[in-house]
């Protein structure tokens, strides 16, 4: 057993700006209850705000695509592409914050890992290479549209923050666009945005300063990375390691520590199954970091927060099941 700190899972945090009363993050997770366009329903409103009146520490939204072709294969997700969809956004981001939960949003573009059959044309990636489980090769991306991209995640960040979000994620695991430029599986470039480590994460860190420029310095900011792709020729948790303490220096708040590149395994079933790289990070960044993994007691969350494995732990599957979780979970530890 380690040393416990005096923290737990009901002690409050502070990320950047953004203070959080209890260290539940309800993570992004797809729930398909967009319109075909990727706006917001009445049915999300409900969704999240049944969640955010059992007041976890932090709400994030699901995977928002910042331009059409990157919306993912699954249907109806959410986007945030044009003006147009600021309201509903607005809307859906007041009604979470009136029960006094915080809320961001998670940006994020599919690259390889879109269907032709949904944005209607070719998906794109770094490179011409199969991403594991897809079935589509993609086409690699232009210099050009590298840069126009760029300028995409900073529009959606500015929306973001005019929707009245209180931080925004970067989706950076997963097998997601951003992942599969850090990945030398999937990154097979031989020009600056791939190579060697430095080129692999250009693109990343391109975004990472734009959103900080068009959004200042007090905004706040997490990063979801996968810092092992846990695929022979991927990402290793050692090198993953190191990416994430770059990134976070590049200008985040907040590591949303995940694993595996597209639909390649992970390490099990177990609750805690990525908690060991989300720990391995908080060895070495500068920022806190989030645990997830199938975690649904509040006594292995509360556990692994004083034992100092992690600063924030992702309730994920078990929220889904039971919207008044993290509600119960301050009745069981702390009788209220």
């Amino acid at each position: 057993m380690k040393n416990l700190t005096e923290k737990g899972l009901f002690d409050a945090i502070q990320v950047g700006t953004l203070h959080l009363a209890n260290r539940i993050v309800m993570p992004p997770m797809g729930i398909s209850m967009a319109t075909p366009a990727g706006e917001v329903t009445d049915d999300h409103i409900q969704h999240y705000v049944a969640r955010a009146k059992a007041h976890p520490g932090l709400i994030i939204v699901e995977y928002t695509w910042v331009v059409p072709n990157g919306r993912p294969h699954t249907p109806n997700v959410l986007g945030i592409d044009d003006d147009d969809k600021i309201s509903g956004l607005r809307r859906l981001a007041t009604a979470i914050k009136k029960t006094g939960t915080p809320v961001a949003i998670q940006l994020a573009h599919a690259g390889a890992r879109a269907r032709s059959a949904i944005i209607g044309n070719q998906p794109a990636g770094p490179s011409n290479v199969l991403a594991p489980g897809e079935v589509e090769t993609p086409r690699a991306m232009t210099i050009e549209e590298i840069a126009a991209l760029v300028r995409a995640f900073g529009d959606a960040a500015v929306r973001s923050a005019e929707a009245g979000f209180d931080a925004v994620e970067l989706h950076g695991a997963h097998g997601f666009l951003l992942s599969q430029f850090v990945s030398p599986y999937t990154n097979q470039r031989q020009d600056a945005y791939g190579g060697t480590i430095e080129g692999r994460l250009r693109f990343p860190l391109e975004v990472i300063t734009e959103v900080r420029q068009r959004l200042g310095t007090d905004f706040p900011l997490s990063y979801r990375i996968g810092v092992s792709d846990q695929i022979p020729g991927g990402l290793t948790m050692s090198e993953g390691t190191a990416v994430a303490v770059r990134l976070a220096d590049a200008g985040l708040d907040l590591l949303d520590i995940s694993a595996g590149l597209s639909h390649s395994p992970r390490d099990g079933n177990e609750q805690g199954y990525f908690v060991y790289l989300a720990e391995s990070v908080k060895k070495v960044a500068k920022v806190p970091v989030v645990g997830v993994g199938n975690i649904f007691e509040p006594e292995y969350a509360d556990r692994i927060i004083r034992e100092g494995r992690v600063d924030l732990v992702a309730i994920g599957s078990a929220m889904l099941a039971n919207p008044n979780w993290a509600a119960e979970a301050a009745k069981k530890l702390r009788g209220n």
